[in-house]
């Protein structure tokens, strides 16, 4: 797939790149992508939900009433569930989300995801960005002359440029990451891959 290679003013620079058709141009396995999709999203959760069972909950374990003619339902101490400020019945425990996903897998979600960006007319490629001080003002420029104001843009980096992450963290709607660095879930939920040059090289290595 070649990909014509634009400037920080937006105007196309009369060269192009080729993109490995074996990571941007094959057939989408949508399977692939949940499952790495739901691994990364397990992965992200802390799991630290708790609750105080009976066991837990202060209160004296002294029988409340005896057990039969009162006309009630018999009751043993104010730790029951059934009252209030009793324990919690099957409430959430501390556990750990995260499970095995086989490398493989995880290879082919991605370059699903990117397949699927290329499909989609999703992938803009443009001249390495260097900005002499990190301001936002500059970065939000570019986004304008790529007419990607307001769109979920995720902005690919052959490695840590600080002045660049610093004039571009600021936008909510922008994310940052570098070329070997690259997930399924990230790619997917971004409308717009915006790809410095000098990465392809690095996401082809990725997947070597």
């Amino acid at each position: 797939m070649e990909l014509a290679i634009y400037n920080k003013e937006g105007k196309p620079t009369g060269r192009t790149v080729v993109l490995d058709d074996a990571i941007f141009g094959i057939k989408p396995n949508d399977h692939a992508i949940y499952l790495d999709v739901k691994h990364i999203r397990a992965n992200q959760r802390q799991g630290t939900h708790s609750s105080k069972p009976r066991s837990m909950v202060t209160g004296s374990t002294r029988k409340l009433k005896r057990q039969k003619g009162t006309g009630g339902a018999r009751a043993g101490d104010i730790k029951n569930p059934l009252f209030r400020g009793g324990g919690r019945v099957f409430g959430p425990e501390p556990r750990d989300y995260s499970f095995k996903l086989n490398k493989k897998v995880k290879s082919l979600a991605r370059r699903s995801a990117l397949s699927y960006k290329a499909i989609n007319d999703q992938i803009i490629v443009i001249e390495d960005l260097t900005f002499d001080t990190p301001k936002t003002k500059n970065f939000k420029s570019v986004l304008q002359n790529l007419e990607l104001n307001n769109k979920k843009t995720l902005l690919i980096l052959p490695d840590t440029n600080a002045n660049v992450v610093l004039s571009a963290r600021n936008l909510c709607e922008v994310g940052i990451l570098n070329a070997d660095s690259i997930n399924t879930y990230d790619v997917l939920n971004a409308q717009t891959m915006l790809i410095c040059e000098s990465s392809i090289p690095g996401i082809d290595a990725m997947f070597a």
